[in-house]
């Protein structure tokens, strides 16, 4: 086995390393993609290749699987990720100290509603866990408003229904959330397995806040409407899913709500998938296609990585 001053004997006889070198590797984990990651720094891909075969070379390891379609990382490099993502926190800082400025703890800065902290909770614990130090102050946004945020600089990743995101920003479908209807345990449609779309049309629903989810609204009257009704809607508007379940309770109407964001419910509370057909709402994360935050950019890679080990994106008879 060899011992650590070893390590370093032999790196310090074959190599050396350099912060660039870390910078690049981060960038390629958190890409998985040697074309996204050149353009990202600003280099030929040709010469990032270069430069990560060189930093392999100096550790002795490869740090990059190469032989499939898509490039992953190694058990090593895995490892190698963690403490190089320090490295470079640390010499952040340690620049900050020698230019007299008080070192500051990194932040993230999302925008999501109530209705989707639920579908990206394991990504932010997952973040959480690989970057202690971060930061992360959760904006109440829509994605009207977390477009303009994102566009001013005043919050770093959105969570939402991208139907098109403005050309300044990039977005990607990190997960697909089966939609259902929230109802009273006693309520009729309550002991089905499932509720035909149909069977809405009897129903007073409550929809989401106009204002700030009016893409959630229109997915769902789509559905309605494809089923040949529109729905009576409920005539108020609430702004979290303890007060829907609250006025769910109060029997005083139904509501339509992914899987995901009704675990929170009350024992007196159902949730009921659609049928015949499932439809499934699309959650996609929006973040500056220019010079994003390296935060934003590693929250970008984990949701990546969750949502292949997890299949959130894997649908019967739908393409992931």
């Amino acid at each position: 086995m060899t011992s650590r001053s070893g390590v370093v004997r032999a790196m310090s006889d074959g190599g050396r390393l350099e912060l660039r070198q870390l910078r690049f590797f981060v960038t390629v984990a958190e890409e998985l993609h040697f074309g996204r990651a050149a353009n990202r720094e600003h280099i030929a891909p040709s010469a990032l290749t270069t430069q990560l075969q060189r930093l392999e070379r100096t550790l002795g390891v490869l740090l990059v699987d190469r032989t499939g379609r898509q490039i992953s990382l190694t058990a090593a490099g895995a490892r190698f990720l963690i403490e190089a993502r320090q490295i470079l926190e640390h010499v952040d800082r340690a620049a900050m100290v020698a230019l007299g400025a008080a070192p500051t703890p990194p932040t993230l800065r999302i925008g999501v509603l109530d209705e989707g902290y639920d579908a990206i909770r394991p990504i932010l614990r997952a973040v959480r866990a690989t970057h202690p130090d971060l930061e992360i102050h959760q904006v109440t946004a829509g994605v009207p408003e977390q477009c303009r945020l994102l566009a001013d600089g005043r919050l770093d990743i959105g969570v939402g229904r991208v139907t098109g995101a403005p050309p300044a920003l990039a977005s990607e479908l990190f997960r697909l959330d089966p939609l259902g209807v929230l109802v009273r345990a006693d309520h009729p449609l309550a002991g089905r397995t499932a509720v035909p779309v149909g069977a809405l049309r009897d129903e007073t629903l409550l929809l989401a806040d106009e204002d700030r989810a009016p893409e959630f609204n229109e997915f769902v009257a789509d559905i309605c409407r494809a089923a040949g009704f529109f729905p009576a809607m409920f005539p108020g508007s609430v702004q979290s899913i303890r007060a829907a379940a609250d006025l769910v309770l109060q029997n005083t109407c139904v509501a339509c709500v992914p899987r995901s964001a009704a675990g929170r419910g009350d024992d007196e509370l159902t949730w009921l998938p659609l049928e015949p057909a499932v439809p499934h709402y699309p959650w996609s994360l929006l973040w500056r296609a220019q010079n994003p935050s390296r935060h934003a950019v590693a929250l970008v890679a984990t949701a990546r990585r969750l949502c292949d080990e997890n299949g959130w994106r894997a649908v019967a008879g739908l393409a992931s």
